[in-house]
């Protein structure tokens, strides 16, 4: 915005470091323009003279923003989207040319493991550990959200929990189903396991390292007040995790756990095998563990780092603003919605655990989502001021002062508020080890 209004010969009244709250830590002059640092140090902002109410510039003077022609007031406006959107493209395309690759978005799925043995209704469908799923009801499966799309088509099946233990270092599978009614008996001994992420046991989703498992042991023959608050908190729930909803076991459920059983083809020492269709055991076990193995786009020259770095941008911004959807229509709870703590907290396990090249991806994603929230149509943001351009643009005159800061008004209590629960969020799961 800055640096654009300045090249347009438009006034920039002030460079603010953080929200204009509490007091400000340094201030110093850069031409005409006063520079700020203030004690709230998230974010920042440029104020024009019409911003000022006690500026010294004519109300006339075109070096007031409202002034100018819509064209130049819209690209003053856009920079900041536009400069997020291409920081992001610039660290993909350094990572993509000294890495040597980027991560495609897509998987090779494999059976990684079959248990316990006496109850795997797997056994009767033919699958076999380290099985390639290549596809599913005739569909070539290349990524999990595709997996995912097509399991979800089959209904689920009846209402059970195996009494047996299913052990596995990497991930364990066993579904405690979200139907079970009141007063449901659960066996003595018992273990319900579900998604959640450990460190000792990453799945890989697009972009991040995720969920392992979380384990809960019933003690006695009948529903606790724990295990009932346990299960209610699964009834109807989805659990919703990085660009996709679903871990790897909630997939597994899906293929194996329904009344219609999808087929499956898998790539066995080179060969197509389809398996046979079998309705899994009556006491719901699935036992059947995943892992992915991501397909790495390989980088061999300038002109592949440009499209491919173009290629992941697109990838990932596609389920950005899909994730965006699926937030303000309700289908992701609030409470699930983090900000910066919890990146700073994601951004250090990705760094120690993945290496230097992850973390700068992850700087992309975080450049190119903010770009993506910015062009929302709230009042406070630019995409609450390109809206107002593209009003004043069809009735051929501005949207009333008044009007625009009532609305402004709104949007920044509104986006406060939105901070706070976010930040609340982020404090929640950092105290509770949830991130």
């Amino acid at each position: 915005h800055f640096l654009v209004a300045r090249k347009l010969g438009i006034k920039v009244e002030k460079f603010g470091f953080g929200l204009p709250f509490g007091p400000t830590l340094y201030e110093t002059k850069w031409g005409d323009t006063k520079i700020c640092v203030h004690s709230f140090l998230l974010g920042g902002y440029v104020s024009f003279p019409d911003d000022e109410p006690d500026s010294e510039i004519p109300k006339d003077s075109p070096l007031r923003i409202a002034n100018r022609k819509v064209w130049e007031r819209f690209l003053v406006i856009s920079a900041g989207v536009t400069a997020n959107a291409l920081i992001a493209y610039l660290i993909v395309l350094f990572v993509a040319g000294f890495s040597g690759g980027l991560p495609s978005g897509k998987y090779n799925i494999f059976v990684d493991g079959l248990q316990p043995d006496k109850t795997l209704s797997s056994h009767q469908i033919g699958v076999k550990a380290n099985d390639k799923i290549v596809s599913a009801n005739g569909v070539k499966i290349d990524s999990l959200n595709k997996f995912v799309e097509i399991a979800q088509r089959s209904k689920k099946f009846d209402n059970y929990v195996s009494d047996d233990k299913v052990e596995s270092q990497i991930s364990k599978i066993k579904k405690l189903n979200p139907e079970l009614k009141n007063n449901t008996v659960i066996l003595k001994g018992t273990e319900v396991v579900l998604p959640a992420p450990t460190p000792e046991a990453p799945i890989i989703m697009p972009n991040d390292a995720l969920a392992g498992v979380a384990k809960y042991t019933p003690a006695g023959n009948l529903l606790t007040s724990n295990e009932r608050k346990l299960r209610n908190e699964l009834d109807g729930k989805t659990i919703y995790i990085s660009n996709g909803k679903y871990t790897l076991d909630q997939i597994a459920v899906a293929t194996a756990d329904t009344v219609h059983p999808i087929a499956i083809i898998v790539d066995r020492n080179g060969k197509d095998v389809e398996l046979k269709p079998a309705y899994p055991n009556k006491n719901g076990m699935i036992g059947v563990k995943l892992r992915v193995q991501e397909i790495t786009e390989v980088v061999n020259s300038p002109a592949s780092a440009v499209e491919k770095s173009w290629n992941y941008l697109a990838y990932n911004s596609y389920y950005m603003v899909k994730g965006l959807g699926l937030i303000i229509t309700g289908q992701i709870p609030l409470d699930q919605v983090h900000g910066i703590v919890a990146i700073t907290k994601v951004g250090s396990d990705i760094i120690e655990k993945r290496g230097i090249w992850d973390g700068l991806l992850l700087t992309a994603l975080i450049s190119i989502d903010l770009a993506i929230v910015n062009l929302l149509p709230i009042p406070a943001l630019d995409g609450g001021h390109l809206l107002f351009l593209f009003i004043e643009k069809l009735r051929g005159r501005p949207v009333e002062e008044k009007t625009q800061e009532a609305f402004a008004k709104f949007g920044f209590v509104f986006l406060i508020g939105l901070m706070v629960i976010i930040i609340f969020n982020d404090i929640f799961a950092l105290v509770t080890d949830k991130l």
